[in-house]
């Protein structure tokens, strides 16, 4: 796995795999961003273009955009393709990490 998805092996990291000529990848900022806020910055946000980095992709078997996967301890804890609404997004999140 990639290092720089990767700050520090107990960080919760979430992955946004999108590419510039997605509009839901656009529209999907803003929740996320919401998303982020709500965890108080206790979730680190890495954005991966698919289209510059095919081989990440790949490897994490990415197959539309958006797709969103939460890291714990370099762990794929939650997998999400495409987006909901905010307290959706949060809400299994909570779950995923509480699990």
């Amino acid at each position: 796995m990639s290092a720089p998805l990767f700050p520090a092996s107990e960080d919760f990291v979430i992955v946004d795999f999108y590419a510039e000529w997605c509009e839901p990848c656009k529209w999907a900022m803003p929740v996320i961003s919401e998303v982020l806020t709500h965890f108080d910055e206790k979730i680190k946000l890495e954005k991966i273009d698919i289209d510059q980095q095919p081989q990440l992709a790949a490897e994490f078997r990415v197959m539309s955009v958006p797709t969103f996967i939460l890291f714990h301890q370099r762990q794929e804890i939650w997998r999400m393709r495409g987006f909901d609404i905010a307290p959706t997004m949060i809400r299994k999140i909570e779950a995923a990490i509480l699990a």
